[in-house]
């Protein structure tokens, strides 16, 4: 379950966000629920100049958005709690 393996959450203004994880729970589910967090932060900040950009370029827009979400996952901050 997502809620026991993300244990605390902090975005901050500038859409820093440290994410403490349980080591031992890294399922497809809590892949999936940091993708998403991932997803709704690059939308949040560039999701008009992506759909600019797929719309100039004949391209999908969903999968734009999503190669800049696994992207922007490196910019968050982990703290694995083992």
């Amino acid at each position: 379950m997502v809620t026991t393996t993300v244990l605390q959450m902090n975005i901050y203004y500038n859409y820093k966000a440290m994410i403490h994880l349980n080591f031992t729970n890294l399922d497809t589910e809590t892949q999936q629920y940091l993708l998403d967090i991932s997803k709704k932060e690059i939308e949040d900040k560039n999701g008009l100049d992506i759909k600019n950009y797929a719309e100039k370029n004949h391209l999908n827009y969903e999968t734009l958005l999503e190669e800049e979400a696994q992207r922007n996952l490196y910019t968050f901050d982990y703290v694995f709690n083992i």
